[in-house]
């Protein structure tokens, strides 16, 4: 990816003022799944005057545009991503909330070549593992 949040905003013609570019550098520095809450913190770190209604409006727009990927992890917590990152999985640990991404060429296989016995060619999925660490 070599473009960033703010020019994918600005090349889709969304109006770019001050605080929504703030949020875009913050999501696009971010390594993590934040919530609102949590960008709503790092961005209020950077710009005292950014509200929390401001962060839900401007990632709203954002996902509405395709330039944000929602994720929902069953924990009542939507957390957000950068739709232009490369393709990967979540591990979610239910113990902690931890999400930890993995890319994992068998199971991208067997993904096809279960698409395909079923008749279908795949163009794209989202996979998300539930699981909690074994004690060792």
């Amino acid at each position: 990816m070599t473009d960033t949040i703010i020019s994918r905003c600005e090349t889709k013609g969304l109006r770019m003022t001050g605080q929504r570019r703030v949020i875009a550098a913050v999501l696009q520095e971010s390594d993590d799944h934040p919530d609102v809450e949590e960008l709503y913190a790092r961005a209020s770190q950077r710009d005292d005057g950014i509200s929390l209604a401001t962060v839900y409006r401007t990632v709203k727009l954002f996902e509405e545009a395709g330039i944000l990927d929602k994720l929902e992890f069953g924990d009542g917590r939507a957390r957000y991503e950068d739709a232009e990152r490369a393709h990967h999985d979540h591990l979610i640990d239910i113990n902690s909330g931890e999400v930890i991404e993995f890319v994992d060429p068998e199971i991208e296989a067997l993904q096809v070549k279960i698409a395909e016995k079923l008749g279908y060619q795949l163009k794209g999925h989202r996979l998300e593992l539930y699981g909690v660490p074994i004690k060792k």
